[in-house]
């Protein structure tokens, strides 16, 4: 069965309207027969990484901060696939969402190696899952907001090894489209 997490980082919850876009494609997923764990980021206890890098040298492949992020890194590293989700805000995903992704680096070892021509991590785990991005556009968001998400999203996707599969707007894809997409990949 496929596993699958989603980082749903809605900082405005109480509108609903992303929220439930992101619990439909949870109730979609599991429609599928997927294993779906959804980890509601702003209403956890997630500090900012402090680049103390304990994580490399101290405690190797475990976050040195006593948070709930232990439990987010076990679920993405057991994954088959992840879900980042986030409105645009000024732009970009949420504060909320890229507080939990810099974290990752917790996921792979402090060597080096040259990837592409490029200097990029080495494995810590055999596997790591793809993922993709779900987004829901602001009014002026234009083609450059979405290009640079979409860019370094891509950038994280390179570094972990993995592929980066879609970037879905709750605009213009309807959450049992994404299910499907996901489920049959």
């Amino acid at each position: 069965m496929k596993k699958i997490t989603i980082l749903n980082g809605d900082i405005h919850p109480e509108k609903k309207i992303f929220s439930e876009y992101i619990h439909q494609v949870e109730e979609k997923l599991m429609s599928e027969k997927l294993e779906v764990h959804v980890f509601n980021i702003n209403s956890m206890n997630l500090f900012y990484c402090k680049g103390c890098w304990s994580c490399w040298w101290k405690t190797p492949g475990k976050c040195d901060i006593q948070d709930d992020g232990s439990q987010i890194f076990q679920s993405v590293i057991n994954s088959d696939f992840i879900i980042f989700a986030s409105p645009l805000i000024a732009g970009f995903t949420s504060s909320a969402l890229k507080k939990i992704t810099d974290r990752f680096v917790c996921l792979l070892h402090p060597y080096i190696q040259i990837k592409n021509g490029e200097n990029h991590h080495q494995k810590r785990y055999e596997k790591y899952p793809d993922f993709g991005l779900i987004l829901e556009q602001e009014a002026d968001t234009d083609e450059e907001d979405i290009e640079i998400v979409k860019n370094i999203y891509g950038r994280l996707s390179l570094n972990f090894h993995n592929n980066m599969r879609f970037c879905h707007f709750t605009e213009s894809n309807k959450p049992e489209e994404i299910a499907h997409e996901i489920s049959h990949y």
